[in-house]
Parts: C-alpha cells; sequence; structure tokens
C-alpha cells in the first residue's frame, strides 16, 4: 500500500434485490451439469427412474431406534402412491440434515422400495462417523442396486476409509461409471491421488465428473502442473474444472492467470465467483474481492455463507467497518439472517473492526451458536484486552455442553497472555490434553511464550522452548525476540534473532527488531551492521502505515508522509496537540525515535509517526464524539501509546486503535491495556 492513499469503499451502499433463489454449492468436484453421474453422493430421488428399482419389498421390521414417534399414521397401506410420497418425504428431510425424522418415516413404512433404503442409507452416509451404522442398514437392503453399493462406497470414502472402499468397489458385482467416479472421488479428497490416477487410467469410460474429480484433486494436493496437464487433455471443460484451476491458481498467488481464467469462462456458477473472491482476500487484495461481490449482487445472483464469509473477511482485512455494515444489512433482508456460518462471521467482522458491543449484541442475538461462533466472541474479547470477560464466556461455554476445540485455546491463552494472568494460562496450558483432550499445537506454544516474556519471564519462556516436543518454528522466535525487545535484554535478542533467522532467513520482522533493540541501547554501529545485512540478503522491510475509514474511504499514513492532500491541516493539529500534551506532563519519549540524529529531530519524527497522523485526521474529519478507529500493521510504538492517553484525554474522545497484537481503548487518559501489551 501506497502512504497517503484513498480507497474508496462506497460502492456497496446500497444493495439491489434479487428474485433468483440461493443457489448452493458444496462440492467443486460435483459438476451441476452431470446429475446422472454425482461423484460423492449418488442421487436417492424417486425423480431419477431410470438409476434405481422401484420394486415394491415387504418390510423387513428392522428398527433403527428404539424410539418411535406417534406423528405419522402407517404408510404401507395407502398403498404405491403412499409409498412415493413416504420416499419423497425421507427425501426431503434427508436433503435438510434431519435423519431423525426420516427414520421416523422409514419405522412406520410397511412396504418400502429400494429407493426407501437407498435414501435412508444415503442419510447416514452423510453423518460423518456412522459408517458401521451405514453398513449394517446396507447389509438389510432386500434388493440391492447399483446405487445402494455405489452409496456405500461414498460413505467409506467420505470417512476416509479408503482402503475399506477399495476392497468393497473389487466386490461391487456391477460397477457403472458413477462407481468409477465414486472412488477416484474419494481417492483425490483424501490426497492419494497415486492411486486417484491409476483408477483414472483404468475406467473404461470417462465423462465430465471423472476429470473434474482428478483435476480437483491434484488442486487441492498442490500439484497445480499436473492439474493444468489434465484441464488441457480434457475433452468437455465444465464449470467445475474451471473452477478449479481458478482456486489452484488464486492459493498459488497467480491472480492474474486467475483473472484471466475468470474472464475466459462462458458459465459460471456461485463457486466460480466465491472462488475468485476468497482468491482476492487470501491475496490480500480486499478492495478487489468487493468490488467483485459487488458486481455478482448487481448481477441478481444471490451470495450463500461462502460468499459472505469471504467478503466479511475481506471487510475485516480492510478494518472496513461501514462497509461491514452494508454486508450485514444485506443478510439481514435474506434467508440467511439465521444461518450459524454467517452470524459467527459477522461477528468475527465486528471484532476485528473495533465494535465489540456490535459483537456481543449478535453474538447474544444468535438462535444456534458452535464452537466456532464461541471461539469468535473469545478470541474478540481476547484482542480487545477484555480477559476476564473472555474466560467467564468460557466457562459459560462449557457449561452449555460445547466442547472447546484447540482453537477455543489459543484464545484462552491470548485472554490470559493480554490480561497479564500468567499462572492461570499456565494452568489452562497444563490442563487442555488432560482434561479436555485437546492435542498442544505450536499456536499454543507461541502463545505461552508471548505470556511468559510479556511478563518478564524470558528465561522461564527458552525452557519451555527447549521442552517442546516439536521444532520451534519462525513465530516462537519472533515472539521471543519481541519480548526481549521490551524488556532491554540484548543476549536473549540475539540468541532469539539467530534462531529466527535460522528458521526464516527472509524473515524482514527478525532483523527489524534485533535492529531496534540494539537502537534502543544506543548500538548505533550495530544497527548500520543489521540494516548492511537486510540489504546484503535483499530482504526488504514491510513499511509501517496506519489507516483510518472515514465515509467508506480508507485513508492510509506512513511516519513521515508527505503525500496525504490534507496534510497541512493535519500537521496544524498534531502541533496544537503536541503544545496541550506538554502542558499537560507529556515527555517524548526519544527511545522510540530509531534513528541516529539529535533530540529535536527526533521529537519530530515520533509527531509525525503514522498512528499519530491518522488520529489526528480523524479528529479532524470525525464528528464530535464518534469514536476513532485507528489500524496499524505493527506493533504501536511506546511514545504513540503514551501520547495517545493524553490526545483522548483532551479531546474527550474515545480513540480505538488495533495493532497486530490487540485492540488499546483509549479514554479519559487511560488505556484498556492497562499499559500491559
Amino acid at each position: 500500500m501506497g502512504s497517503g492513499k484513498c480507497h474508496s469503499l462506497a460502492f456497496l451502499r446500497t444493495f439491489p434485490p434479487s428474485t433468483h433463489e440461493i443457489e448452493t454449492f458444496t462440492s467443486t468436484k460435483q459438476d451441476p451439469d452431470a446429475n446422472s453421474n454425482p461423484p460423492t453422493f449418488p442421487s436417492t430421488s424417486p425423480s431419477h427412474p431410470p438409476q434405481q428399482q422401484t420394486d415394491v419389498v415387504p418390510n423387513s421390521h428392522m428398527k433403527l431406534s428404539s424410539h418411535v414417534g406417534n406423528e405419522f399414521a402407517p404408510f404401507g397401506q395407502h398403498g404405491f402412491n403412499s409409498v412415493i410420497s413416504s420416499n419423497n418425504m425421507i427425501t426431503q428431510y434427508i436433503r435438510c440434515g434431519d435423519l431423525d425424522s426420516a427414520i421416523r418415516i422409514f419405522e412406520k413404512m410397511t412396504v418400502r422400495t429400494t429407493v426407501t433404503w437407498n435414501s435412508i442409507l444415503a442419510g447416514f452416509s452423510k453423518k460423518p462417523g456412522r459408517v458401521d451404522e451405514a453398513r449394517r442398514l446396507f447389509d438389510s437392503i432386500p434388493e440391492p442396486d447399483t446405487v445402494s453399493y455405489n452409496i456405500m462406497l461414498a460413505c467409506y470414502s467420505s470417512n476416509g476409509n479408503m482402503e475399506v472402499a477399495k476392497n468393497f468397489f473389487d466386490q461391487m458385482p456391477t460397477k457403472d461409471i458413477p462407481s468409477w467416479n465414486t472412488l477416484i472421488s474419494g481417492f483425490s479428497q483424501n490426497g492419494m491421488m497415486d492411486e486417484a490416477r491409476e483408477l483414472f487410467l483404468a475406467v473404461p469410460e470417462r465423462n465430465s465428473v471423472t476429470w473434474n474429480a482428478m483435476i480437483s484433486g491434484f488442486v487441492e494436493s498442490g500439484d497445480l502442473e499436473s492439474a493444468l496437464k489434465l484441464f488441457k487433455l480434457a475433452p468437455l471443460k465444465s464449470v467445475v474444472a474451471w473452477t478449479a484451476m481458478i482456486s489452484g491458481y488464486m492459493r498459488f498467488g497467480k491472480v492474474q492467470i486467475a483473472e484471466k481464467l475468470f474472464g475466459e469462462m462462458v458459465v459460471k456458477n456461485l463457486v466460480t465467483w466465491n472462488s475468485m473472491i476468497a482468491g482476492y482476500v487470501e491475496n490480500n487484495r480486499g478492495e478487489d474481492a468487493l468490488k467483485l461481490f459487488k458486481v455478482m449482487v448487481e448481477l441478481k445472483i444471490r451470495p450463500n455463507s461462502s460468499s459472505l464469509s469471504s467478503v466479511l473477511l475481506g471487510c475485516s482485512n480492510l478494518s472496513a467497518l461501514k462497509l461491514g455494515k452494508q454486508v450485514h444489512q444485506l443478510v439481514c433482508k435474506s434467508s440467511l439472517h439465521s444461518d450459524t456460518t454467517v452470524g459467527t462471521s459477522l461477528i468475527s467482522m465486528y471484532c476485528k473492526c473495533g465494535d465489540l458491543e456490535a459483537a456481543l449484541k449478535l453474538f447474544l442475538e444468535m438462535a444456534r451458536r458452535d464452537v466456532v461462533t464461541w471461539n469468535a466472541m473469545i478470541s474478540g474479547y481476547a484482542q480487545h484486552g477484555a480477559g476476564e470477560k473472555a474466560l467467564h464466556l468460557f466457562d459459560e461455554m462449557r457449561n452449555e455442553g460445547i466442547r472447546p476445540d484447540w482453537i477455543t485455546f489459543v484464545g484462552v491463552l491470548l485472554a490470559c497472555n493480554h490480561a497479564g494472568l500468567v499462572n492461570l494460562g499456565i494452568q489452562y496450558f497444563d490442563k487442555m490434553q488432560e482434561d479436555y483432550g485437546v492435542k498442544v499445537k505450536p499456536d499454543h506454544y507461541t502463545c505461552m511464550v508471548d505470556l511468559l516474556g510479556r511478563a518478564g519471564k524470558l528465561v522461564e519462556a527458552i525452557d519451555l522452548i527447549k521442552k517442546m516436543p516439536f521444532k520451534p518454528h519462525a513465530p516462537i522466535f519472533g515472539t521471543l525476540l519481541g519480548a526481549c525487545r521490551i524488556h532491554k535484554n540484548l543476549e536473549l535478542a540475539e540468541f532469539a534473532a539467530k534462531n529466527l533467522l535460522d528458521c526464516d532467513p527472509t524473515s524482514a520482522a527478525g532483523y527489524v527488531q534485533l535492529a531496534n533493540v540494539y537502537a534502543a541501547m544506543k548500538r548505533w554501529d550495530h544497527v548500520s551492521w543489521v540494516r548492511r545485512t537486510m540489504k546484503n540478503n535483499k530482504v526488504i522491510k514491510t513499511p509501517g502505515y496506519s489507516w483510518i475509514e472515514e465515509k467508506s474511504v480508507v485513508h492510509e499514513f506512513r511516519s513521515g508522509d508527505r503525500i496525504h492532500p490534507e496534510l497541512a491541516s493535519i500537521h496544524e493539529k498534531l502541533h496544537e496537540l503536541e503544545r496541550k500534551m506538554k502542558l499537560a506532563g507529556y515527555v517524548p519519549n526519544l527511545e522510540y525515535a530509531l534513528h541516529d540524529v539529535g533530540e529535536v529531530q527526533k521529537e519530530q519524527l515520533l509527531l509525525w509517526h503514522s498512528e499519530k497522523l491518522a488520529i489526528a485526521f480523524g479528529l479532524i474529519r470525525m464528528p464530535v464524539g464518534t469514536p476513532i478507529r485507528v489500524f496499524k500493521n505493527l506493533r504501536i510504538c511506546g511514545d504513540c501509546h503514551q501520547a495517545t492517553k493524553f490526545i483522548s484525554a483532551i479531546e474527550g474522545t474515545e480513540i480505538i486503535v488495533r495493532d497486530t497484537t490487540r485492540f488499546h481503548h483509549f479514554t479519559n487518559g487511560i488505556c484498556s491495556c492497562g499499559d500491559y501489551w
């Protein structure tokens, strides 16, 4: 991002109403144009008579559940039409994920067709971990057909039992093309591309589903070269294959090629649009993602939960709160207003954009919360320094019977870290696996090193690193280096920097942090050496910048900015604030002016830090009483932190600053972090 830039985000001020139904695509490996050959779950709908037998078979009195509801009258006595009606109801329940209701109808039926059995079997096969029940049901089918075998095969594949799936495939009395496609898809989805390729070469006839499964599999496994070869060879390139290639190019950062493919596509489905939007966000091109989303909505293509989650993540990355609110309005007007995934994405967006109050309101209003929802709110509290609230919410989560996962504990440890609850953090870390069965991951160790290091327990942090059951990764030493800078421990800083650069020789953060430690101790010769080493190794430092959103326009500032069109007014405001701050007792902390220059110049450099420029701009342009929300791509410096406390008291305005580690809420001269950050 260039300094002083202004980006308009007003293009989503209104959303045109859509008359189209919501389209849902659950897998990039399924060809919507090949309904007769689904790669994962063959159709169980009675509207496909060529695929299934409709022979009526008597009830074998098999019971699937000890509980049978009384809502349904016996179905078999009403004849064949009643069987078809019951089958349709079962299929609808299965499609909605309500297996229990489907089973109740199934158990009431006195006459069942093979379609009936296959529908229930598909219901079990779509539920992870219920393979054994599905197999018992399959073995009970009086007259299984090829579709029955294909559903059971898909069940083994979707549960990762590929050895069993291959043996089952080999023993099938008859195999059609969907049988081959199902097994090929299973191997592809489980990353077993050698086995998938072997089957692909042996299949007696290939259709678009066969090609899609292989192309998507190579993309998912990271073999873009093989995917491209097959894509070029495919006689019929379906929308699924095109979309898979777009996803692959986006994943490897080849955005321009993905854009070219997208432009060449004659037919696009919702998954295609979602892949482009998500790809832009993953490649830090949030504005492009939002622009494409606008085009999609204008074309009356209704977004699904995946579309909205990507767009909201783009809003979070840009810290575009107003735009995020516009997307929220769109959600409220759609049938996705009660969708848990979308609600969770909104909570995360509000937390990351600094509006914790709106996030909590939405959290409390949600009818259904899953573990991801709880994690989003716990992490939100942690990022905003509300450690005790985060831990209280964690207790509520457990009381409601929600089982925490490893991400939950990242949030819990962050909460302890930002609140300075060192001993409690250690207790949670020690109890994670023993009490909750959560395996410790590198992210948890990074949190613990930060927890200990921030508290000045640097030796304990190093001891923990030495006890890790796996090789420490770069973030571990980066975190330790940051703690060494805070506590001015040069010896351990050099140790951390050496190990960080051994893990990642291109890490600009390692060089910069070490140079900052030397600068704080006035070791200017060492600072020069670090900078020369960076230059010799062609390591480029990420420039620090801050940004603020005003009337749907994002304004960016670099330290010492000379480009922004309102710079003269901003400097005038800063000089006014400087005079008032000094009268109130502010003394510039020259330690954070990391240049070997005179004191007057150092004060000037500090006054023009990017976060101060953004705050001054906000005070000039925002209505009185409106919270000032500033975002920075690096850690806020100590002098800016101190100065912002003074400014919040002088101006009587809440100032919220988000840096790379947390939110700081400044009100009446006090920061929410309690100066522990």
